[in-house]
């Protein structure tokens, strides 16, 4: 059984939540949906040019965490330019984001850490206990 996934910082709230492909019946898409997570790792590594390992820093994951993220990210928006799927971002209040809050990978809740500071690695809606950096677990 895969392990779950953790909860990362986000630091960034998309303007709009679904791309699509122009001149396709929206009933006929698939779509490909797209975690908040994903998106910024997109966004630090593609957009702002960082080594992954300052991108992970960032997130608050471990480096090889960042890149298996980065990998799913990159395959997904390639499969929706590649064959015409609607790109859908996924995660709860994502308008409502602004720097330093927290995205749980699992339910798709999003938090900031002062709502849990003496806990910010357990999402405060499913509350499972996901890794942290720097205590031996694996992001």
């Amino acid at each position: 059984m895969a392990r779950p996934h953790g909860c990362r910082r986000v630091e960034f709230a998309p303007k709009c939540q679904r791309f699509r492909p122009q001149g396709v019946n929206p009933a006929a898409l698939e779509e490909v949906f797209l975690g908040l997570d994903e998106l910024e790792s997109l966004r630090l590594a593609e957009l702002e040019g960082l080594y992954q390992e300052e991108a992970a820093a960032r997130m608050d994951v471990s480096r090889p965490t960042f890149s298996r993220i980065i990998e799913s990210a990159r395959r997904k928006v390639a499969d929706a330019m590649v064959n015409g799927k609607a790109l859908r971002l996924e995660g709860g209040g994502a308008g409502d984001l602004s720097p330093g809050w927290f995205y749980c990978a699992d339910c798709k809740h999003t938090w900031r850490p002062a709502e849990d500071a003496e806990n910010r690695n357990s999402c405060p809606r499913c509350r499972h206990r996901h890794g942290g950096r720097g205590r031996g677990d694996h992001g």
